[in-house]
């Protein structure tokens, strides 16, 4: 019964270690924003 309840465990930590897992992607918004042409210096 040890034989089966330990190959039980090995075989949930392998579906749980091979689990999709969701992949979080953070996206900043840039601190300063570009410059833009106001025509001062042309």
């Amino acid at each position: 019964m040890s034989k089966n309840a330990l190959l039980l465990v090995a075989f949930v930590a392998f579906v749980a270690a091979c689990a999709a897992k969701e992949e979080v992607i953070m996206v900043e918004d840039p601190v300063t924003s570009e410059p833009t042409f106001t025509g001062k210096y042309n």
